[in-house]
């Protein structure tokens, strides 16, 4: 049976009419910034042309040009048969976008990260219509950048920068000019309900008007539950059971990686005369996540997470997968080699990748990219978009886990300033305060603030070594022993409240290669039998530890310079993963 939700750009909020924008569109770079005086927007004057969502610096956009230029101008035409309601959405564009349609500015953005939307009825022609995006992209540090450099070349972890639309483009019909902007959904497992949260889209048109909301919940094509009422005030939480009958019992689908039951679920919106004004197509997961007694649970059972670093970078299309289904293919190598999740880092990934995640039962640990100066601009940004990205992807029951920040990147005074410190208090209050179901790790790695998880991260290749660091927690909780550049657990003035341990981060074991500029961590091996060896052995220091409750390996894949991964960019397997999923899968203790 094909899966309707598969290509869909954004398969969680789906309505019946869109429009790829995707493709071949006309493009021009404009390193003397002349574009704006010179009209540009009225209509590009250029025969170059991308692939969009592919940015210029990938071999998929057809230019393959790695050097940064500060602006670049995309135009695209599109057709239409007659002026409806439309938006016009854009999945990412990296970083500050113009946008023209039909040589009027419809409206700008600032962000890499998260989606954007503007309603286009007033700017749209019957036929062809002319768009026409200017991007302007820096390499200030302020900006949110996650793995992208900030120097002319590569250097260590940090790879060639992305600029320009880098995720899906589309247009999409809309019924009326009053609409659905979202519905938030909160599952409550242990009552059997799930909270729905409407919100509008014109949250001005709603005032002095009512609307009925109708919804219409599916398990395996059952019907389940109904609920149709006055919608008199949008963000009005609504609760409704999920249980399921089978044979004589009734119970709620549990959502979990081995049984990762999704239910469908459909939103209509109506005037009091009964006229369809919108409709929507999603889907949930029902599922909690808890920490209790220093364990996470899952669905009230211990949870130990098998986690892989994923960076989610192709050869051919740096952060821009190459396809659908090569972020198919990623999750099920991740699943073959025994893990039960991964952490993907440094990147907000397209949203059919946490599609799939729901879908297969990946769980997920969701990452900003990150700054790397802390100064009141880049504590605007990253706050902005942080919470723009939590409400768009609070809905995935596959993400278990928010991490706004890494080894203090950004922060990196955080030890014992207490502006930054205050800074990330305050990320983790304002993502609680629209989430207060997942855990949120402050400063994965060390110097952690107030956090509901203590993550460390360390390299340490010899297996007996890394026994002898973490046999005494207290010594590692309290500051006793120190990690990579001499950071510790904790930053000045916070301790361990009996919060869940976890090494987020370790391994990244490379082979021996011969250009100097590639590397992994540690001494590299020369064969798989030594590759297997230091594996087994660094992994059995983590799980003979009582109060370690997981672990994040690095990586997944080899990127660019850092050539750590078990699969190679192309994703091809280094060594035998039926030997790495026996030691992932192993409990020892």
């Amino acid at each position: 049976m094909t899966d309707k939700r598969y290509n869909h750009p954004r398969p969680q909020f789906m309505r019946k009419k869109w429009q790829d924008l995707a493709g071949q569109w006309q493009f021009a770079f404009d390193d003397h910034n002349l574009g704006v005086k010179e009209e540009w927007f009225k209509g590009l004057n250029t025969t170059q042309e991308i692939t969009v969502p592919y940015t210029y610096e990938t071999k998929l956009s057809g230019i393959h040009d790695t050097t940064h230029h500060q602006v670049v101008w995309y135009q695209k035409e599109f057709e239409i048969e007659s002026v409806k309601e439309f938006s016009l959405v854009f999945e990412g564009v990296d970083y500050f976008a113009q946008i023209w349609l039909n040589g009027q500015h419809i409206g700008s953005h600032m962000g890499a990260y998260e989606r954007f939307t503007f309603e286009v009825k007033d700017y749209l022609l019957s036929g062809t219509n002319k768009l026409v995006v200017r991007v302007e992209d820096s390499l200030a540090c302020e900006q949110p950048r996650g793995k992208q450099r900030w120097l002319k070349d590569n250097f260590g972890c940090w790879y060639v920068q992305t600029t320009g639309i880098w995720k899906t483009v589309w247009l999409e019909e809309h019924l009326a000019s009053q609409s659905l902007e979202l519905v938030k959904l909160t599952p409550d497992l242990d009552r059997d309900k799930i909270i729905l949260v409407p919100k509008l889209r014109d949250q001005l048109k709603e005032f002095g008007n009512q609307y009925h909301f109708e919804v219409k919940i599916y398990f395996a094509d059952q019907l389940i539950n109904t609920y149709k009422g006055l919608l008199n005030h949008d963000l009005t939480p609504i609760e409704l059971d999920t249980r399921v009958k089978e044979d004589a019992c009734w119970g709620t689908k549990e959502w979990s990686p081995e049984t990762p039951n999704l239910y469908d679920i459909t939103f209509c919106l109506y005037d009091l005369a009964g006229n369809l004004l919108d409709e929507v197509e999603s889907y949930f997961g029902m599922r909690k996540i808890a920490i209790e007694n220093g364990q996470i649970l899952l669905n009230n059972r211990q949870l130990y997470q098998r986690l892989i670093l994923d960076q989610g970078y192709w050869a051919e299309s740096g952060l821009t997968p190459p396809s659908v289904d090569a972020l198919e293919v990623d999750i099920d190598r991740i699943f073959e080699m025994g893990y039960n999740g991964l952490r993907k880092h440094q990147k907000i990934e397209d949203e059919r990748f946490l599609y799939l995640c729901d879908k297969k039962g990946m769980l997920v640990w969701s990452e900003m990219a990150a700054t790397y100066t802390f100064n009141d601009a880049a504590a605007q940004k990253i706050t902005t978009e942080w919470q723009k990205i939590i409400e768009q992807n609070y809905n995935h029951p596959s993400i278990i886990t928010w991490v706004p920040f890494n080894e203090s990147w950004g922060i990196k005074d955080i030890a014992y300033d207490k502006q930054q410190q205050a800074f990330t208090e305050g990320i983790y209050h304002l993502t609680k305060a629209y989430d207060a179901m997942r855990p949120v790790i402050t400063n994965d790695g060390w110097v952690h603030t107030i956090s509901d998880i203590i993550t460390l991260h360390d390299y340490e290749e010899f297996g007996e070594l890394f026994t002898q660091r973490y046999q005494d927690k207290d010594k590692i909780l309290n500051n006793e022993i120190q990690f990579n550049k001499d950071f510790h657990a904790f930053a000045q003035g916070y301790s361990y409240k009996g919060q869940p341990v976890i090494i987020s981060e370790f391994g990244g074991i490379a082979f021996t290669t011969t250009d100097k500029d590639e590397w992994g961590y540690g001494h590299q091996v020369q064969d798989e039998s030594a590759f297997i060896e230091r594996f087994d052995k660094i992994h059995a220091a983590i799980q003979n530890l009582d109060y370690i409750v997981g672990f994040c390996y690095t990586q997944l894949t080899d990127v660019e310079q850092e050539v750590n991964g078990l699969l190679d960019v192309q994703r091809k397997a280094k060594v035998d993963l039926t030997a790495v999923a026996k030691i992932n899968r192993r409990r020892l203790k």
